[in-house]
């Protein structure tokens, strides 16, 4: 069914294309619509994962029905949530893999670019429907239950979650963690890997610094001991192995989008789009097209927490342009941070130092306010979604 109302598309519907859809429908005029465009049935909330992945009977919370998004947007109705999956996109439509009202190809004024990267499981879930995602976190952990000793491959924030998440639910395995680098974390300041470490020795955590794990042609074995090879030349013994080893772009989406020069709208060396402060495409053929979040080639640390403040300022910026006005906010910076995890209750926030302000010294917040399900009800309340009772959280 055709629409008179002029489309604003966001392209993947995670922490900061949620928002960004937010933000424009609050500040668009009813000439437009806001459609974001997800494949999956339900908002993953992925910081649960590398926990529910380990402790059973929380799984089916980490998956949030995407009714909530708009109603409590005035005039909301005008926006949706289309559930589909971007083919591609050309510089006034976007192909989807299936048709929504009528037709697989949504023209549009302006599009969002928030498609972030893909995570390996159990960081992230390769189905899109919520019943295969919990059953595969299920099995996870009884896989995880069974085995005695376990290899975390990647000692970033995922690896050292479900390190110090194993090591705690179940004190009698053993855990190893292998890391590339010669520091935990390295996007951080070295304090963060002191800490780790430190957390590390208190629950026994082995640790391997300088290696990979080599991943086997056939895949990994499946049940029993086996060994397993590091580039460094020695192996480790173990029953199960987690790979936690990092992010792949999603840009495939743009890869039919010719640039109006030799410079590729991709950075090479990194896979992210290349922007301007505004947040739009650095191309200047493509003002109406903008990236925002894990995407977008800002040079600041991947989480949703600048993400979400680059959402404010596309919104914005897009506002600025519907009104004939030219777009001039920019994106904030901001030193790299994270609220980290480090065991069931344990969990600590860490900020770089702000070196524009003259810090030298990292900002580190220790908690012990930690609750099993990481109070993923928040998370729902966020997302407009109000669980009546237990059964809820299997919508």
């Amino acid at each position: 069914m055709a629409s008179s109302l002029k489309n604003i598309v966001v392209v993947g519907g995670s922490y900061v294309g949620k928002t960004t859809a937010q933000e424009l429908a609050r500040l668009v005029p009813e000439t437009h619509r806001v459609l974001l465009i997800e494949p999956h049935s339900h908002f993953h909330h992925l910081f649960t994962f590398p926990r529910f992945a380990i402790v059973p009977g929380q799984e089916h919370k980490a998956f949030i029905p995407y009714s909530g998004i708009f109603p409590s947007i005035p005039n909301s109705l005008r926006h949706a949530v289309v559930q589909a999956r971007a083919l591609s996109v050309q510089p006034r439509s976007v192909k989807l893999d299936r048709e929504w009202q009528g037709s697989s190809q949504i023209p549009f004024e302006y599009l969002v670019l928030a498609t972030g990267t893909r995570l390996a499981e159990p960081a992230g879930m390769r189905n899109d429907d919520k019943l295969s995602s919990v059953a595969y976190l299920q099995k996870h952990q009884n896989d995880v239950k069974r085995a005695k000793s376990i290899l975390i491959g990647g000692g970033g924030a995922v690896g050292v979650q479900m390190a110090t998440d194993l090591k705690e639910y179940y004190p009698d395995k053993d855990i190893t963690v292998v890391q590339s680098r010669p520091q935990l974390m390295p996007g951080f300041h070295s304090k963060l890997h002191e800490l780790i470490k430190s957390r590390f020795d208190e629950l026994g955590i082995k640790l391997i610094t300088g290696a990979r794990v080599v991943v086997p042609k056939d895949g990994m074995p499946n049940g029993g001991s086996f060994d397993i090879q590091l580039t460094n030349g020695s192996q480790v013994t173990t029953e199960f192995v987690i790979l936690a080893t990092g992010q792949t772009p999603n840009n495939g989406l743009i890869k039919d989008l010719a640039p109006s020069s030799s410079e590729s709208l991709i950075n090479p060396e990194n896979g992210f789009v290349r922007i301007k402060p505004t947040m739009q495409f650095q191309d200047p053929q493509y003002p109406n097209l903008f990236a925002v979040g894990d995407i977008a080639d800002t040079g600041l640390r991947k989480a949703a927490r600048p993400g979400s403040a680059q959402a404010g300022v596309v919104a914005r910026n897009i506002q600025a342009m519907i009104e004939g006005r030219k777009p001039e906010e920019t994106y904030p910076r901001m030193p790299a941070a994270i609220h980290l995890t480090l065991g069931m209750k344990y969990n600590v926030v860490f900020r770089n130092p702000n070196e524009a302000e003259g810090q030298t010294e990292p900002t580190i917040i220790p908690r012990f306010d930690g609750q099993e399900d990481m109070n993923v009800e928040g998370m729902w309340e966020k997302l407009g979604v109000q669980p009546n009772g237990p059964n809820q959280y299997h919508l």
